[in-house]
Formats: C-alpha cells, sequence, structure tokens
C-alpha cells in the first residue's frame, strides 16, 4: 500500500501557528521522507470556524507559498464546512464541491497535479463539471453526502 495522502490535525491554534504548520509540512515534503507523499492535508478540526476567519488563512497561506518561493511546486486547495463560492448563494449545491467537515488546507504537488491534467479529457472543464453535477444533484443530496461524513 502506497502511503502517498498525509494528514495533519491540528487543534486549538492560532493563524500563526497554523501558517508555521504549513511551513513545516512543506518542509517534510521537500525532504527524502516526504517525497512519496503525492498530497497533504492539514485539518483544523476546533479551529476557522468562521468562514470569514479561514479566508485569511487561505490568503496568508498562499502568501507564504509566494514568499518562500513556492509557487509552482506546491499549491493550496481550501475546504471548509460553510464553504461558499464568491458570488454565489449559500444554498448552492455547488458549494459543496468545496465543504468539507473542517476547516482544512490541501497541499498539492503542482507537477502530480500537472501530469493527471495531462491524461485528464479537457481538465479546464473539471469545475464546471463538478458544478453542474452538484447543481443536477440538487442541495437536499449534497447536504446528504456531507451529513454521511458524521
Amino acid at each position: 500500500m502506497k502511503k502517498s495522502i498525509r494528514y495533519i490535525v491540528k487543534s486549538n491554534v492560532t493563524l500563526k501557528d497554523s501558517l508555521a504548520a504549513l511551513k513545516e509540512e512543506l518542509d517534510y515534503l521537500d525532504t527524502d521522507a516526504g517525497a512519496d507523499t503525492e498530497t497533504s492535508f492539514i485539518i483544523f478540526e476546533n479551529n476557522f470556524t468562521d468562514f470569514s476567519d479561514y479566508l485569511k488563512l487561505v490568503k496568508k497561506a498562499e502568501q507564504l507559498l509566494t514568499k518562500y518561493d513556492l509557487d509552482g511546486i506546491y499549491q493550496v486547495a481550501s475546504f471548509h464546512p460553510d464553504y461558499c463560492f464568491s458570488g454565489s448563494d449559500e444554498t448552492d449545491p455547488a458549494n459543496y464541491t468545496n465543504r468539507s467537515i473542517y476547516p482544512m488546507l490541501h497541499i498539492l504537488r503542482e507537477e502530480s497535479v500537472s501530469k493527471a491534467l495531462d491524461v485528464f479529457p479537457d481538465p479546464e472543464e473539471i469545475p464546471n463539471r463538478n458544478i453542474d453535477f452538484a447543481r443536477k444533484k440538487g442541495l437536499h443530496y449534497m447536504q446528504m453526502l456531507r451529513a454521511a461524513c458524521f
């Protein structure tokens, strides 16, 4: 079994602590020990429950990548229980494509993402297909899927 996904759970952390955890995970991924890890999740089990506070974390996380010249090497995807796309209504089923049980940062290797997209037909349409799927299934269905994770 290839252990290519790594999970880090953080509790009762500040924004500063969370960014330090992100930097530590990026450093880990750059080591020989982290070389086989394709992707990492930093899960905040009881922090950043307010979506606007979480968005500040995401912005700072993206700035951290730039600060350490890691743009193009890693990317951070964001997931939150109350995720709401800009300009979207809170009840839009499409929001569930980025909703999760806990606030989390998903660290992806750009090289791995590029390789996957090279073999996936019409990769630029992936977000639209996900949104169309969620809207076709409807709000109740998407809520049930998420609830099943509890």
